[in-house]
Formats: C-alpha cells, sequence, structure tokens
C-alpha cells in the first residue's frame, strides 16, 4: 500500500506531495487512515524551521529531523491494520484521535505519565511523521482516544488546541485564591480555555485582547468582563470592577503579556504562561517572595489530561471549537 503525504522537503518552502510504501508493522503499531488532520501554529514554526525567541533571537529546530518530512499532529482516523500483538480494538469505522506528545517511555516523566515531557520526545508530526497524509503510523494503541460521537474535524483538535487549554486551565485553578481568572489571548486556544472555565469553574473570567471583535466574542461566550491590555488604564478598569485576579492565563506568550498578566494577578497568585510570541520578562526579582507569585510553563498536557478533556467533550460539558 502506497501512503500519500505532503511533506516539508527544505525549510521555509512550502509543503510538497510525496509518496512512501508504508512500511511493516512492528507488533504494537496501528496504522490509521486519517480522516482529518488540524494546522497548528507549531506546524508553521516547524516549516520555518524555528521558533522565533524575539529581539533578534530564533531557536533552530531543524536538528535531528531527516527531510522529507510530514507534519501534523492534530489527527483523528480509521484503524486501518495493527501489529500481532495489539487486542482489544478493531480494524473498522470507529473514530479514534491519536494522543501525539510521546516520549521514551522508560524515564522517570514517562513512567508517572508526564511523556509530554520527556526529554527524548518522539511526538508524531514533530519527529516522527505525522498526519499531513491519507495514513499515519500510531506506536501504540495506548495513544488512540475514542472520538465516536465528537465532529471528526475537529476531534483531532482537542490534542493540541484543546488539551493545551485543560492543562493550563487545571494549573491556574490548582493555585489560585479562589478569585477571578484572566485569559489573555482569544485566539483559538484562548476560547476554548472560556469554555473549560465555565464547565469547570463558577469563578469571573476576564479576557483581554486587542482585538474588539475578539473581545465582544468572549462577551458573547460568558466572559464577566472584557478589555483591551494597551489601553493605559486597562489595569485600573479591571480592579476597579473585580479587584486583583487570583491567576492569569497567557496564551499570548510576549514579553508585553505576561508582563501584563502578572500586573494583574494579586499576591499568591499564579501566571501560566502557555503562548510563544517570544519576549523577553523583566521583573525584580524580590516581588516574586514578597508577592509570592508563581510564573509558571504549560506545554500542551498528559494522556490523561487527554482522556479527561475528551471525557468532558463526549459529555457535552464544553461548547465546540467555532
Amino acid at each position: 500500500m502506497i501512503i500519500e503525504r505532503q511533506s516539508l522537503v527544505r525549510y521555509g518552502a512550502p509543503l510538497e506531495g510525496t509518496k512512501a510504501a508504508a512500511p511493516s508493522l512492528e507488533e504494537g503499531e496501528i496504522l490509521l487512515r486519517v480522516s482529518h488532520c488540524g494546522l497548528c501554529h507549531s506546524d508553521l514554526h516547524l516549516i520555518d524551521g524555528y521558533f522565533d525567541l524575539g529581539e533578534g533571537r530564533k531557536l533552530d529546530i531543524t536538528d535531528g529531523r531527516a527531510l522529507p518530512f510530514t507534519p501534523g499532529h492534530e489527527i483523528c482516523g480509521i484503524i486501518q491494520s495493527h501489529g500481532s500483538a495489539v487486542l482489544g480494538i478493531a480494524n473498522g469505522e470507529k473514530l479514534y484521535a491519536v494522543y501525539p506528545w510521546i516520549g521514551c517511555g522508560a524515564c522517570g516523566r514517562c513512567l508517572r505519565g508526564d511523556e509530554h515531557l520527556c526529554d527524548d520526545m518522539c511526538q508524531i508530526g514533530i519527529h516522527r511523521d505525522g498526519g499531513f497524509a491519507s495514513h499515519v503510523i500510531v506506536p501504540h494503541p495506548r495513544y488512540l482516544i475514542d472520538a465516536e460521537g465528537i465532529d471528526a474535524s475537529i476531534a483531532g483538535s482537542y490534542m493540541c488546541s484543546g488539551l493545551t487549554a485543560y492543562s493550563a486551565l487545571k494549573k491556574a485553578l490548582a493555585r489560585t485564591n479562589h478569585g477571578p481568572l484572566l485569559i489573555l489571548g482569544f485566539g483559538g486556544v484562548g476560547f476554548m480555555a472560556l469554555q473549560l472555565a465555565r464547565a469547570l469553574t463558577h469563578k469571573d473570567v476576564v479576557v483581554a485582547d486587542t482585538d474588539k471583535a475578539k473581545r465582544e466574542a468572549a462577551e458573547q461566550c460568558g466572559a464577566a468582563l472584557t478589555l483591551d491590555p494597551q489601553e493605559k488604564d486597562a489595569r485600573a478598569t479591571l480592579r476597579a470592577q473585580l479587584g486583583r485576579m487570583a491567576s492569569a492565563i497567557d496564551f499570548v506568550g510576549s514579553g508585553a503579556s505576561v508582563d501584563f498578566a502578572q500586573a494583574c494577578v494579586g499576591k499568591g497568585g499564579s501566571v501560566v504562561v502557555v503562548g510563544l510570541m517570544g519576549g523577553r520578562l523583566s521583573l525584580p526579582v524580590p516581588m516574586l517572595p514578597l508577592r509570592q507569585l508563581s510564573i509558571i510553563g504549560s506545554f500542551v498536557g498528559s494522556l490523561g489530561e487527554a482522556r479527561e478533556l475528551m471525557g468532558l467533550v463526549r459529555q457535552k460539558s464544553i461548547g465546540p471549537i467555532p
């Protein structure tokens, strides 16, 4: 069988069509016929070959990847075939979402369930050929998550944008003193975070974005307050109406956005940084202990969190990604 792919053949250039013979499956592997694969901003960074860190600095991400390479990690599909050791699942029409954040499986982080933080990653669509293809190989059935009843066009994206929002929200809620939550940046991931927050907490949720249309959308989706972080009186408005934030999630990830977020949270508060826009944060070190401020990074989420999220989606506890 021939697998048709859209592959990266050189960095900084459009993807090109390639073909490859389907390899023989190892005992635990699964060949998934791809139904849909989402396009993530990280795919665009991968195609460029670097992350922009701001201030003219770039993080090269071309090492260790043989070209042509097929990106795509927001995958859902149907089992075409599987290796001899795969038990309990069958080929057919059942839809699965793919958890792509795969580690070595043997280190301490992997063994405690944090494969997405492994130092020896083997992520689908990042380190091994991904879902911009007719078929993709999944190394073990534990990375398949039942997506029956979920719109196939967005099921795979829950494994990236949805999971990223869910894991960040859990971190923010775990470190809060029961006050309001600030979401900074209302793109697709920020929208998902607001939907999840409404399902998981009764706190007021504030959304900050520079785009008026996005702020209006946030209001329609239940935000208690929206504001433009570039307005000079934005912080004063927030404090006057809702006080200090208990926690903030920054889906922008620039120096300016993190600075705004940390200035909005109160003592004992936390800022969970998710976005990758780049830049530098300048904060007097004594302010960290004096305010007991936590600044936490959050990268996608664990396999366990992915299963929790899909459970919420299947229960119709959250609205769909628009």
